[in-house]
């Protein structure tokens, strides 16, 4: 069962509305763990000033989310109320550099970054290699791998506000913690400029491949997974918690912690979105259980229950 068509409506508020909305899309393919329902409404603005008319149309009620490239997402069975926003790469993916300084926008892929940095004998930025996700969602989650992190590198980043007006925000004013920005959630980013330094082209790809190295023999990269599921508590590895709690290889329907990396879940073929944070919420109370240690999600979960 889909949800009410509120395409028209929208339509008719924003008759200079150049991007494409579609009523009751499926989100399964647009995710790494290939699960979920449907948007209500799946809009892909042209351009930040298309997103900003848009938002500033929207009637307020409405419910407004975000996906990239759904590398660190699950959406639930029943699909999402509201509007879902898609940044396409057509719009929001051209990444350049100057100097020691690259812009990006919100959906270039975070390994497109370290790319076109260390083309540019930029380094510093070679953690997002290591990365499976986009600039949007690096900005959001204070993104880091391999021992860095997006507020190590970060100069500025642009968004736009639930009323359509669009910011800039400092390095400080984005509130960078452990995996989270302290930034307003309503607020969507649209691109972003990060400092490294000009150093040696093969150091830095030695480093690049030294990342690429550690993703493959250690993280399922080549299931349907997406990626780390819970924050390391502080002093803590995540994946040794799950290990110790016994629930390495441990499933929930079509759902797997996977027997390579225990902080990784996958989809083994045929599991449901309800399988999966099952299996999650199963991993955090045996943890709890085992070790008087609370794991909190990483990956972000919106939707509603089918």
């Amino acid at each position: 069962m889909g949800f009410p068509d509120i395409t028209p409506d929208l339509k008719a508020a924003m008759p200079q509305l150049r991007g494409r909305l579609l009523a009751n899309q499926s989100l399964a393919e647009l995710t790494w763990f290939r699960v979920g329902g449907p948007a209500q409404v799946l809009f892909t603005p042209t351009d930040e000033d298309d997103l900003a008319y848009f938002l500033a149309h929207l009637e307020s009620d409405i419910p407004v989310h975000v996906v990239g490239v759904g590398s660190n997402l699950i959406v639930r069975d029943g699909g999402i109320a509201g509007v879902v926003i898609r940044l396409a790469p057509r719009a929001f993916g051209e990444a350049s550099a100057s100097g020691d300084i690259v812009t990006a926008g919100a959906a270039v892929l975070d390994k497109r970054v370290a790319e076109v940095a260390a083309s540019a004998n930029i380094g510093g930025l070679e953690f997002y290699f290591g990365i499976p996700g986009t600039i949007g969602g690096a900005l959001r989650m204070n993104a880091g791998a391999n021992g860095g992190e997006t507020k190590d590198v970060l100069i500025a980043a642009t968004g736009v506000a639930r009323d359509g007006t669009t910011h800039t925000f400092s390095n400080a004013d984005m509130k960078f913690v452990y995996r989270n920005s302290g930034v307003d959630p309503s607020v969507i980013f649209t691109s972003a400029r990060f400092r490294g330094e000009i150093r040696d082209t093969d150091a830095i790809r030695a480093r690049m491949a030294e990342v690429q190295t550690h993703r493959e023999t250690a993280q399922p990269i080549r299931e349907k997974t997406g990626g780390s599921t819970f924050k390391n508590p502080p002093g803590h590895s995540a994946w040794k918690l799950v290990d110790a709690a016994g629930c390495r290889g441990l499933r929930v329907g079509g759902a797997q912690v996977s027997e390579m990396h225990c902080n990784f879940l996958i989809n083994t073929g045929d599991a449901t979105a309800h399988d999966i944070e099952t299996l999650g919420e199963t991993v955090r109370e045996r943890v709890k259980a085992n070790s008087g240690i609370e794991l909190h999600w990483e990956i972000k979960r919106v939707g509603i229950p089918g």
